[in-house]
């Protein structure tokens, strides 16, 4: 199964990226996903199922513990064209 996972996080800080927002883009492009996308606004990643999660979970607990008051995420199933 693959996923697809957008995320932003909270407080924003329109003149520098708080370290809460560093810290999950960081953990984003790290982990094995592709079609990785991040923005000042929103983030994109997908996936298989185990690698997206492992990264969701690595991301929220990162993201709260550098200051993050709130993160908001939709993880949705991709279908894939059966052949």
């Amino acid at each position: 199964m693959r996923l697809r996972v957008e995320f932003t996080t909270e407080p924003f800080d329109l003149d520098e990226a708080p370290a809460h927002a560093v810290v999950a883009r960081e953990v984003i492009q790290s982990a094995e996903l592709d079609a990785v996308d991040v923005g000042p606004f929103g983030n994109t990643a997908e996936g298989g199922a185990d690698q997206v999660l492992t990264a969701v979970d690595s991301l929220l607990r990162q993201a709260l513990a550098s200051g993050a008051t709130r993160v908001s995420l939709q993880v949705n199933v991709i279908r894939e064209d059966p052949k």
